[in-house]
């Protein structure tokens, strides 16, 4: 559902006003006060604390309450910077990328490797440090980077945020056209990055996940089999206020497999080492989002 216009234009008039306001100060300055902002929204307003933390010590039991609180305080303090990140994305340039991306070039002739290949990459990245920099960094480095995005409510916005994902071509998620378009661009040699979805709708297939069961689409391990693709399982994650991407593995489709049962093996194998990456590093994992509460279908 669409919302007024009314609505829509004070909450685009809204954002642009926050845009301005981050814009205008240096990104060292931007990103502490950020920090600083969502470290008294944890510790002092207690932001969602009471699930936050609840669900943080189902994935650690018996975890004291102040290690939990510094991941949930760690995690809202990634999702705040990444805000600042998306706002002036535009203006983060190549030699912005190679002060603040550990090895970004090393891993770009990674991927790289196997753009060579010319079957395509499907790279699967979760939601954790500020998971557009996996893609932004290895774009700006030259990788033909593809990925999908739902639109969003407010079209004044959904227009702003195309014009924040820069370099990389984003396709509409959900349109009838969209899994054709993405198999195009996988034949063509690209590289197709995707967030794995916790809560698809539909059932799909169900994996043990950070505790608990999570339903999550096969769609990207599909369109590896479909391909031919090596399915690239990564992870952004920030330390020392430097990014760092982890190369966690690369999983071969077999061809000779029904591709469906394969694309379910390669949807349980790219969740497995993603979880226990985020296990590694628990306060890079956005805690806070209610999709990613893990509950039955």
């Amino acid at each position: 559902m669409q919302k007024s216009a009314a609505a829509a234009n004070l909450e685009y008039f809204a954002l642009r006003a926050v845009c301005a306001l981050v814009n205008a100060m240096p990104y060292a300055l931007a990103a502490a006060f950020a920090r600083l902002s969502a470290r008294v929204a944890s510790r002092v307003f207690g932001f969602r604390r009471g699930k936050t933390l609840a669900r943080i010590r189902e994935v650690f039991p018996g975890i004291s309450r102040s290690k939990a609180l510094d991941i949930a305080s760690e995690s809202l303090e990634n999702v705040a910077v990444t805000a600042v990140e998306m706002i002036m994305a535009p203006r983060l340039t190549k030699k912005w990328m190679d002060r603040h991306i550990d090895n970004g070039l090393f891993y770009k002739e990674r991927l790289q490797k196997y753009v060579d290949e010319g079957k395509g990459v499907v790279v699967m990245v979760p939601h954790s440090g500020n998971w557009y920099m996996a893609a932004w960094s290895m774009a700006k480095y030259g990788l033909p980077l593809v990925s999908i995005a739902a639109r969003q409510r407010n079209p004044r916005i959904d227009a702003w945020m195309k014009k924040q994902y820069c370099d990389i071509e984003v396709l509409e998620r959900g349109s009838s056209r969209t899994l054709v378009e993405i198999k195009k661009r996988l034949e063509a040699g690209r590289v197709f990055a995707i967030l794995p979805d916790l809560r698809v709708p539909q059932k799909d297939v169900e994996v043990d996940f950070l505790n608990g069961k999570a339903n999550v689409s096969h769609a990207g391990a599909m369109f590896a089999v479909k391909c031919g693709s090596p399915l690239v399982v990564a992870m952004m994650r920030r330390e020392k206020g430097v990014h760092v991407f982890d190369h966690i593995a690369t999983l071969r489709p077999d061809p000779s497999a029904d591709p469906k049962a394969e694309s379910e093996r390669l949807t349980r194998e790219a969740m497995a080492a993603l979880d226990a990456k985020i296990r590694e590093y628990p306060g890079q994992w956005f805690w806070y989002n209610k999709r990613w509460i893990l509950q039955p279908v």
